[in-house]
């Protein structure tokens, strides 16, 4: 800390009403009551810790100050006493720990000598202290390199007036702040503060903390704001000095054409040519750099747009009512109502649009249909992809393809964006025609398909059941370098696996090892099923082992396709052997073997075997399935067991929505041979009215009815 917070800063203004500087030796009155007090005090409590202090650079500017004020028996203005008193104190307190510390060190080093001795070392080293303070060389005492130091002190002690000066002045300017913080420690905040920690419970050690933390902020702030008070004069002090400068200028310059003196005008020189400017080399006086500046400013409007108006008044209730609509409702008047009003720009608009989709999702599509007749809406082909997107989302094909007709005859092609919108749009719908359409106008766009594009129509094509063209594509995919993920080739694997398919299950799996996936269970498990339907179970067993070398577990959905694979070739000894093979390495037939079970001994007619079977299904709490309920209603009704046949046709003919062809013929053909003409002929009739022919029934009902048949009894 330097002098500066020591010694008033009006010591310089005082200085100034003196004529001329005080060069004379000061009065050693004070300097010798200061040894005195010092002397006395070395008996009592040591008033004073010495501490080694780091220089304080600023220490030099402001104690040359001290050295041209007055202490005691100068003379001063009496209007200016309180101030010099107030300096005085002070520099008698500097003066007097100066004093007391030096007194000490001198002590240290010579202990032969007794006290007069040492205070007269003391009035020698206080009096070239204050001499180097009047003469402006307290830089010289406190550089001990310097050599041009007075030559009655060696340098050591020269250094060791500067660290006693320092430790001085950080030590004033402690109990300074001591004192000060006593202040704001008591001030109304930090009691109102403290009031409300005690109130949440902050007692003790903690209390003291924030109390201190709280009075320290409040002090830094203050500081702060004095800093600032002062920065403030100094600014206005120096305005003044220049304004007064400026004015004697003046003044001058009148007196000089008073005497008819002309005064001297500074002119540039005359320019010749034109100005090139150039910024690191570049010239930017050419005429084109002025263009470049007006296309920078258009796209600043197009990076900084323009603020939506306010919404207030009539207009606000307005918009309520556009927010509170209904899908139903015609928004047109509303919007025509609110563009007289608000008299809106395209970014108004969008603010409506904004909260509007915020509210009232599925009211947002239509209103900026509305929109796109709007002279101050500015429609672009971006706005009508929204809306063709919006609606898509929401599968309203028709809609959508109402904006597309409405920007064709606007004028305006729809872009890459549109197309594709309408391409996922198309495959999500199952509309393969007109995905096609979409795709190959997107093609002569220029715009090669990508990932997702190609995703979408193998899932359209996979929907229709047509895996052939949705392959086509994955090779065309992988001819351009665009690697189909891994649910692509399940999806593709499973509808060729659907439709029983070999070859194309075989290439599909083929295909997905060359790109680097390798064969899982359910890969596995779609080519044991894909086998079994063709009926070649030494391939689907071969597939089976196969998952089994590479760690999987056979679940119950793979064992039931192996079991089925079986059944076609009616290989009844193998498929038991399969099964208590998978028992003993701790497989539980499941719902879906026991389902084949049920199936394969029902058409041999082993009533007692399936009925076992239905118990165990009964035991693990599952319903049975569809699948077993047509083939109870085959095998009962070829057994002459009316009653469960009937029962069995009852849950049947409940579900007739979910029956396929084979489903149908299977319990026409049960029916018809266990002699239950009227109820095969009602179900024929369910199958006709399902979409479904099969001439081979017709003519076995024809048959049945020419013979009548008496049903069988058990």
């Amino acid at each position: 800390m330097n002098l500066k917070r020591l010694v008033n800063r009006q010591v310089v203004n005082n200085l100034s009403r003196f004529n001329g500087r005080v060069r004379t030796r000061r009065d050693f009155s004070t300097i010798t009551a200061s040894i005195h007090s010092s002397n006395r005090s070395c008996d009592g409590v040591v008033p004073y810790n010495c501490r080694n202090s780091t220089p304080i650079l600023s220490f030099n500017r402001y104690m040359h100050t001290i050295g041209e004020t007055k202490l005691i028996g100068s003379s001063f203005n009496p209007k200016h006493n309180a101030n010099d008193s107030e300096e005085d104190e002070t520099m008698n307190e500097f003066l007097s720990r100066f004093v007391w510390i030096m007194r000490g060190k001198l002590t240290e080093v010579y202990k032969d000598c007794d006290k007069e001795t040492i205070n007269g070392m003391l009035l020698v080293i206080v009096g070239e202290v204050v001499s180097e303070m009047e003469k402006g060389g307290l830089e010289q005492m406190l550089d001990v390199s310097v050599a041009t130091l007075s030559q009655g002190f060696s340098r050591d002690l020269w250094k060791t007036v500067w660290e006693v000066s320092n430790a001085v002045l950080a030590d004033m300017e402690r109990e300074r702040k001591k004192e000060k913080m006593k202040g704001f420690l008591q001030c109304e905040e930090v009691q109102e503060l403290c009031r409300f920690a005690a109130e949440i419970g902050i007692r003790g050690d903690m209390m003291r903390d924030f109390r201190f933390k709280w009075a320290r902020e409040k002090m830094e702030e203050s500081d702060f704001y004095e800093g600032l008070k002062r920065l403030r004069e100094e600014v206005r002090a120096q305005e003044k000095a220049e304004e007064e400068g400026k004015n004697a200028v003046a003044m001058g310059e009148e007196a000089a054409i008073m005497d008819g003196e002309k005064p001297k005008v500074v002119t540039l020189p005359m320019r010749h040519g034109k100005i090139n400017y150039k910024i690191y080399g570049l010239d930017l006086s050419n005429p084109k750099w002025a263009k470049v500046a007006d296309r920078i400013h258009e796209s600043e409007k197009l990076d900084w747009p323009e603020e939506p108006k306010p919404i207030s008044g009539k207009c606000k209730i307005v918009t309520e009512k556009i927010l509170a609509l209904k899908e139903v409702d015609d928004p047109s008047p509303l919007l025509a109502q609110w563009a007289e009003l608000q008299k809106p720009s395209r970014i108004d608009w969008f603010t409506l649009l904004d909260k509007l989709k915020e509210q009232n999702t599925r009211l947002y599509p239509k209103v900026e249909e509305v929109l796109l007749s709007e002279k101050s809406f500015q429609a672009n082909i971006r706005d009508y992809s929204k809306i063709i997107d919006a609606y898509a989302k929401q599968n309203r094909i028709e809609d959508a393809e109402r904006i597309v007709e409405k920007m064709n005859e606007n004028g305006i092609q729809p872009d890459a964006l549109t197309t594709n919108i309408l391409v996922h749009m198309y495959s999500k719908a199952g509309n393969l025609d007109r995905a096609r359409e979409a795709l190959e106008s997107l093609r002569r766009l220029g715009f090669r398909p990508d990932r997702e594009i190609y995703n979408s129509m193998i899932m359209a094509y996979v929907n229709a059941g047509q895996p052939k063209l949705a392959e086509l594509l994955m090779r065309e995919m992988e001819a351009r370098d665009i690697k189909p993920t891994m649910e692509i080739y399940m999806t593709l694997l499973r509808s060729f696996s659907q439709h029983g398919d070999v070859g194309g299950a075989g290439r599909i799996a083929t295909t997905m090892q060359f790109a680097g996936f390798q064969p899982n269970l359910e890969s596995c498990t779609l080519l044991v099923e894909t086998f079994g339907q063709v009926g070649d179970p030494d391939q689907a067993r071969n597939n089976f082992d196969y998952l089994m070398r590479l760690g999987h577990k056979p679940d119950d959905r793979c064992t039931a396709g192996m079991i089925a694979a079986y059944e076609k070739k009616n290989m009844l000894d193998k498929a038991l052997k399969l099964l208590l093979e998978l028992e003993k390495d701790g497989f539980e037939p499941g719902l879906a073997t026991d389902t084949v079970l049920v199936d394969w001994l029902g058409k041999l007619q082993l009533v007692d075997e399936v009925e076992q079977l239905l118990g165990r299904i009964a035991e693990q709490g599952e319903a049975p399935p569809l699948k077993i309920q047509v083939s109870l209603c085959d095998m009962y009704a070829r057994a002459g067991v009316e009653r469960k046949a009937l029962q069995a046709l009852g849950v049947v003919e409940a579900k007739k929505e979910q029956l396929g062809l084979h489903d149908f013929e299977r319990v026409v053909g049960g029916l018809i041979a266990g002699g239950f003409v009227q109820e095969a002929q009602r179900v024929h009739g369910l199958m006709e009215a399902q979409g479904f022919a099969s001439e081979h029934l017709k003519v076995a009902l024809t048959a049945s009815q020419a013979f009548s048949r008496k049903r069988p009894s058990k």
